[in-house]
């Protein structure tokens, strides 16, 4: 049988230990299926873990790394058997729960325990003079917003967030009905992740996505896994690391914390990692200092350069460079005068172990440079993913086997998302073509990404929001302002699955609207249904949920979408119904507006990779039609005395703002989220105890100090200078006016603290 959901009272029993020095192993499979059996039950369990990721079966809800052709019995990770465990729990969410808490009782309440109560069951409303929702009819859900935007004096006054999870048929027909609609106010997860990969790389290589197969990982002499935690956010990802260094490969780690999984892989598939030691993974790792990376990867350019002037012609590959590339001689002149003191400042490292990877480098003819929001979520980020991208093009390491750029999506489907048009900054080519597809003018403008539909609710300049999946208020930075943004809002709206902090935190008005998940049939007018998602390595595949859903209440998000679309748009064109009896037709109008899905249902059982210009066949749709050398200003982020660098993380237990429990195994907590990872020497030099309660204080120029109470110190051997504690609960200390250059997104993994010491209790 599962069991009930935790209390939210019950008192902080932290808990900690050294951290582990291995991922996975024995651990992880009792982890999952105690996670598991605790939600589904027994039978459940074994029922649905089998389906996750298999050809006939669903995509996991959590993580995007991609499958190989040879899939094992068991092919998802642990995070992947939690996630799929709170989507197909048993735990209900009913009207009774709704008419028992008011929304004021649940604001107070925590992420974990909103995640906890389990699925929701009925579509809600809670009407602008009521603390409570109340159950209400679909049709009563669409008078609702369609009476809303309707009323709005310009369509750019709704904001319309996506969540990475949504397929590519849901995505693809929400950005159709927004932009009927008319605006492109189509914020999305992205615009917080990975939305720096994207620029950098649209302008570098001319595609916002990486270059690499699962094949290319496998065969690189050497994998750099910079900014980003496999262990905890992709844990799949280590089986592929572990081949790479079975097939003779080099792993490098660079992170500012110890983690467990780039150390070393107890794989639980083999006897090796049941009852062996595993695989050691990282052959070097680079303890860096937050935002030092764009001054290691200008370093090694620097050093590349040096090595090609005394053997000219053995270094770079000129050939390459001549031919596919633009901008080489001013990259280069600018890199030769990098400053030996500014590198080590802004790294933290010796040069003699920038110069060991160096070494590294040159002993390897394929290349592949990993990395996720440990390098996105900087000022300066946009130019340091530039600097790899200059990086790999020195020895030609883009665009063939065995190299590249692999930047590593968090969410299932958010790369689809965006393939699918979900962007507010929409190309000129495919608006032309979904105009003439549809018979529509789309807009023209630039929408808001999500910072400044933040801005835009708190000014007063958008005052409906609706959620197509996710926990805005908890995904966002500077949480008070975000949160008092949405609650001056006429109607906030979200569609989702479980209950979560921004159902509780609302505009005056607001609803809930119920959806099938990932795991669930689905079933409509013309039979079974299918939708496919995209990887993070640009390959397409089918997701077919096995279950039954979890109320006879619940509708797709396929017809969610086109319900709405019907009701706000009674004078549309559009076959809106047809859309929602047979996804088939919605795949054949994807087919006829976005390149590469060419007779995309005939291919979708069997899956496909997108094309890929820079990996295929060198060719770069860039401004020069080449790939460009870049010049990018190296600055060191200097902290005034007293004062921290710090990045929020997740924990083991999480998986982006879905708690699944209040442990991290791997850093040795327990029991426990509010805690912050020091390391010793700085707390020495601050004068702060191991185990001292405090108050983390942001600052940022101009503002208040934002403040983040009760957090318990660990002591732990991050790089100095540097702390990090988990989001949600840090998010409050991002201002919300810290963005990177260019993709503005959120400086979540560069704040500025100061540790508050809390007074003894009496």
């Amino acid at each position: 049988m599962a069991t009930a959901p935790p209390r939210d009272d019950v008192p902080d029993d932290l808990k900690i230990t050294a951290p582990k020095q291995y991922a996975a192993g024995v651990p992880a499979v009792t982890s999952s299926l105690r996670h598991a059996v605790n939600q589904m039950g027994v039978k459940r369990t074994l029922l649905t873990l089998v389906a996750v990721n298999q050809k006939k079966g669903f995509d996991c809800p959590g993580c995007a790394w991609p499958e190989g052709d040879h899939r094992h019995l068991a092919e998802f990770c642990e995070n992947g058997a939690k996630a799929v465990a709170e989507e197909a729990t048993l735990r209900r969410v009913t009207p009774e729960f709704f008419a028992r808490h008011s929304v004021h009782e649940l604001a107070e309440k925590s992420d974990y325990w909103l995640g906890q109560q389990g699925r929701l069951t009925h579509p809600m409303y809670k009407p602008a003079d009521s603390d409570h929702y109340e159950q209400v009819s679909w049709d009563r859900v669409f008078e609702i917003l369609a009476a809303e935007l309707g009323s709005l004096d310009s369509p750019d006054e709704a904001l319309f967030y996506t969540s990475g999870r949504t397929s590519n048929e849901a995505a693809f027909l929400y950005q159709l009905f927004v932009r009927q609609f008319g605006t492109n106010n189509l914020p999305d997860c992205s615009n917080m992740c990975h939305e720096s990969s994207g620029s950098a790389l649209g302008e570098t290589i001319g595609i916002g996505k990486g270059t690499v197969s699962l094949e290319d990982v496998h065969t690189a002499d050497l994998v750099i896994v910079a900014g980003q935690n496999p262990g905890t956010n992709h844990p799949r990802m280590l089986s592929a690391l572990e081949k790479t260094k079975r097939a003779g490969g080099t792993i490098v780690a660079v992170n500012p914390l110890p983690e467990a999984g780039l150390i070393r892989f107890k794989n639980p598939q083999h006897a090796s990692g049941v009852v062996g030691n595993g695989t050691a993974l990282s052959d070097q790792y680079l303890q860096i200092r937050l935002n030092g990376d764009l001054a290691l990867f200008r370093a090694l350019n620097r050093l590349l350069l040096e090595a090609e002037d005394r053997a000219p012609g053995t270094v770079l590959d000129r050939e390459f460079i001549d031919a596919h590339t633009h901008g080489f001689d001013a990259f280069a002149a600018e890199v030769r005068t990098s400053p030996w003191d500014e590198v080590l400042a802004a790294t933290g490292l010796t040069q003699a172990e920038i110069e060991e990877l160096a070494q590294r480098v040159l002993a390897s003819e394929r290349v592949v440079i990993c990395w996720a929001m440990g390098l996105t979520q900087h000022k300066n980020s946009v130019p340091t993913i530039r600097e790899i991208v200059n990086f790999l093009l020195l020895r030609g390491n883009i665009g063939r086997p065995g190299a590249g750029v692999c930047p590593v999506r968090g969410h299932s489907n958010v790369q689809g998302d965006r393939t699918m048009g979900i962007y507010e900054k929409p190309a000129a080519a495919f608006l032309d073509r979904l105009g003439a597809e549809f018979s529509f003018d789309p807009p023209r403008r630039h929408g808001y990404d999500v910072v400044e539909a933040i801005e835009a609710m708190r000014d007063g300049r958008a005052s409906v929001f609706l959620g197509l999946g996710g926990n805005f208020v908890s995904a966002t930075p500077d949480t008070d302002v975000t949160a008092a943004a949405l609650r001056s809002c006429r109607l906030t709206a979200h569609v989702s699955t479980k209950l979560n902090k921004s159902h509780a935190i609302t505009g005056r008005a607001a609803l809930i609207l119920p959806t099938l998940g990932r795991t669930e049939r689905d079933t409509q007018a013309t039979g079974a249904q299918v939708v496919s998602v995209e990887d993070s390595m640009g390959m397409v595949h089918a997701s077919r949920g096995t279950l039954p859903p979890a109320s006879t209440e619940l509708i797709s998000e396929v017809a969610i979408v086109s319900r709405l679309a019907r009701a706000v748009l009674p004078t549309s064109t559009v076959d809106w119904a047809a859309f929602e009896t047979d996804y088939g037709v919605v795949r054949d109008r994807i087919a006829n507006v976005i390149p590469g899905f060419e007779d995309f249902n005939a291919r979708l059982d069997d899956g496909f990779a997108l094309p890929n210009g820079p990996r295929d066949s060198r060719t770069f749709a860039t401004a020069t039609g080449k790939a460009n050398f870049t010049v990018n200003t190296l600055e060191v982020l200097t902290v005034p005395p007293g004062r921290l660098l710090l990045q929020t993380v997740r924990s083991h237990d999480q998986y982006n703002t879905t708690v699944y429990g209040l442990d991290d195994r791997y850093r040795g907590i327990a029991s426990g989220r509010r805690v912050v990872f020091v390391n010793p020497d700085d707390l020495v030099e601050l004068g702060v105890a191991d185990g001292a309660m405090v108050d983390l204080i942001s600052e940022w120029p101009g503002d208040d100090d934002r403040r983040a109470p009760e957090f318990r110190v660990v002591s732990y051997p991050t790089a100095r200078g540097c702390c990090a504690a988990y989001f949600p609960e840090t998010n409050v200390l991002v201002p919300l006016g810290s963005t990177a250059d260019v993709s503005n997104t959120p400086t979540s993994k560069s704040v500025v603290v100061r540790l508050e010491p809390r007074p003894r209790p009496a």
